[in-house]
């Protein structure tokens, strides 16, 4: 979270004194107000506000026919939410190392495709944008779809358009540690009126048939499903979100170039697969080693400055999915897709040292989290500061 005040304050007691914030049909519609402003931003044909980052993957997989049989592949380095998605599905996660960009490699996906690949998943984590172009080259004409895993890049870019609204349909988190939130929150965007559909009736099996005029123009049978709905309280703190967002962004990015330009003279930046695009939460320094890094990052812990390095940021990393690499994927068993008969023989030979490169490239970068709201003079210590160790 990085800025908010008394517009969301305000936004919340509007919702509260229209006496109807229930989301369907009633009150301000601030819900359906914010989904229809943020289709526009992102440049999309559907949206769908929902719970969290998870609802929206989850909801994206059921509108693309995802289930029992399929294999989706996801990156090694991503929150655990990403695999957990696939498991609700009854599919099977597949794991592709990353890249030198940290996003998921193209060329390790091309190898983890089997005739029972249903999807991609490539997650533009801390704001990286993953290689769209290679991906959709990889899938162009081969019924395999794309699912942004955009949780964490809301308002990035990848060469012009909006990290989220590239692929098959795109998914969003706004929860407490995004760069705008409600707390807690999730979109699904999509051009495809078929996904569109899947989606809204499975993020709201309970109401969409029930209340007000959900189903009107959809084709698509009903089917059971999950509660994702939100309240208009969500939608109208996100409505005042929402127009802080491009000024957050260009703060954001200002300042990671600031240190990008002052810290290129000693040390080596990450690529990246869009570099204006890139969101600019984070400034990614790449090192020889991972005693390097450590060094590095503990003398700048030692004068203030803190650096994270990803290797150490838990479920993020594959290696700490508890429940994929022991594959326990429900709590009963005969809902475990693991068990499922249609899904034996798919790639689950998980093991810890299964992606290497990721684990490698993650131990040997760090992470300067940038915030938008830091003055030149504080850009300048803190660089500085760095510089001088």
């Amino acid at each position: 979270m990085y800025r908010i005040g008394q517009e969301e304050i305000d936004a919340v007691a509007r919702a509260i004194n229209s006496r109807d914030f229930f989301k369907i049909n009633g009150g301000n519609k601030e819900v359906y107000h914010f989904e229809e402003e943020w289709k526009n931003y992102v440049g999309s044909d559907y949206m769908i506000l929902m719970t969290s980052g998870y609802a929206a993957i989850v909801s994206a997989l059921i509108g693309i026919g995802v289930g029992p049989g399929d294999e989706v592949i996801v990156p090694a380095y991503t929150y655990i939410a990403t695999a957990l998605a696939v498991l609700e599905t009854g599919a099977i996660p597949v794991i592709a190392d990353a890249d030198e960009t940290l996003t998921i490699d193209p060329e390790d996906v091309k190898r983890k495709i089997t005739k029972h690949t249903k999807a991609i998943i490539p997650v533009h984590i801390q704001g990286f944008p993953s290689n769209m172009d290679a991906l959709k080259e990889i899938t162009n004409g081969t019924g395999i779809k794309i699912i942004e895993d955009a949780c964490q890049s809301a308002g990035g870019t990848y060469k012009g358009r909006f990290l989220g609204s590239i692929g098959d349909a795109g998914t969003f988190s706004f929860n407490y540690f995004k760069v705008i939130t409600s707390g807690e929150g999730g979109a699904v965007v999509t051009n495809d009126r078929t996904v569109y559909e899947r989606s809204l009736i499975y993020h709201d099996a309970g109401a969409v048939a029930f209340f007000g005029d959900q189903l009107n123009g959809i084709s698509e049978p009903l089917f059971g499903g999950r509660e994702y709905r939100v309240s208009d309280i969500t939608g109208a703190i996100l409505r005042e979100q929402l127009k802080k967002l491009p000024g957050i962004r260009a703060d954001l990015k200002k300042n990671q170039f600031f240190f990008i330009d002052k810290l290129s003279s000693r040390f080596t930046k990450a690529p990246s697969n869009d570099m204006e695009g890139d969101l600019g939460t984070t400034v990614a320094l790449r090192f020889g080693s991972e005693k390097e890094t450590r060094d590095f990052a503990q003398k700048c812990a030692e004068k203030g400055i803190g650096f994270t390095i990803p290797f150490d940021t838990g479920k993020h990393v594959y290696t700490n999915w508890t429940q994929i690499m022991e594959k326990r994927g429900a709590f009963h068993p005969a809902m475990d897709p693991y068990k499922f008969s249609e899904n034996q023989g798919l790639q689950m030979n998980y093991t810890h040292d299964m992606c290497k490169k990721t684990l490698d490239l993650l131990s040997r970068t760090a992470y300067l989290l940038v915030n938008p709201d830091w003055t030149e003079e504080t850009c300048t210590n803190i660089a500085n500061t760095i510089l001088s160790i």
